[in-house]
């Protein structure tokens, strides 16, 4: 989901692994566990988005999909770690 700066509130459980066209993007920790050996690629699209969502009102939504790491990738992203978002 996608929300303007300052209303969604970090917990500590957030952590920022980059950030996308400028804004920084958060992901729970117990996701990033789930997803660390994977490539995320998120797109916008024409369509509906989350009524929670700043996306909503826009006409467009984001989707995303995934891969898994090559090997040597995976062998680049070692000793990686987030940083904290609260």
């Amino acid at each position: 989901m996608c929300f303007s700066r300052h209303e969604f509130l970090l917990g500590s459980s957030d952590i920022k692994l980059g950030e996308i066209g400028g804004s920084p993007f958060y992901m729970s920790e117990s996701q990033f566990e789930y997803w660390r050996h994977t490539q995320l690629i998120i797109d916008v699209v024409p369509g509906n988005g989350g009524m929670f969502s700043i996306e909503r009102a826009t006409g467009l939504r984001f989707l995303t999909r995934s891969r898994l790491f090559s090997d040597e990738e995976s062998d680049q992203l070692v000793g990686f770690e987030p940083e904290r978002g609260a």
